[in-house]
């Protein structure tokens, strides 16, 4: 078992912005922290990210969502040492007030996605699992709720 390090996932994530899903590359968001239960995403608030109110656009709030449910699939197969078919099967999202400053994205939830990849290793079938994503300005202040549904399927 290889225990995945926080600048092994920051690069995963800068090349998967180059390389698969540019809408990453362009939002540029910084994973500031990542274990079995955590991770923790920002994206600033700056010209690309923003829309004509001056706050965030739903959009970029979306990427920091998917990044911060996301990466713990890709964390957990490294942990596992197999590779893993993943998807966002849903995605719900409450607005609570305009984003008008960076924004961190934090999923606590890394429990949840690591019974699901155990789950599907054991069944050899697809999971899904619905994980929390709350979206939070500089004053602490939840600005977004999302509800994340993780499709896994562990492979080998």
């Amino acid at each position: 078992m290889n225990q995945p390090t926080l600048r092994s996932f920051k690069r995963k994530i800068f090349l998967l912005g180059l390389f698969k899903i540019p809408m990453i590359w362009f939002v540029k968001p910084r994973l500031i922290e990542i274990n079995e239960e955590r991770v923790v995403v920002k994206i600033r608030l700056r010209r690309r990210t923003k829309n004509h109110l001056n706050s965030m656009y739903f959009g970029a709030l979306s990427v920091g969502a998917d990044i911060a449910a996301g990466i713990f699939a890709f964390y957990f197969a490294e942990i596992l040492g197999k590779r893993v078919s993943f998807a966002f099967k849903g995605i719900q999202g409450e607005f609570l007030k305009r984003a008008e400053s960076d924004v961190t994205f934090v999923c606590d939830e890394g429990g949840l996605v690591k019974e699901a990849m155990k789950t599907s290793l054991d069944k050899g079938e697809r999971i899904n699992q619905a994980v929390k994503v709350f979206a939070l300005n500089e004053s602490k202040e939840e600005v977004a709720v999302f509800s994340m549904t993780v499709s896994v399927k562990v492979l080998d």
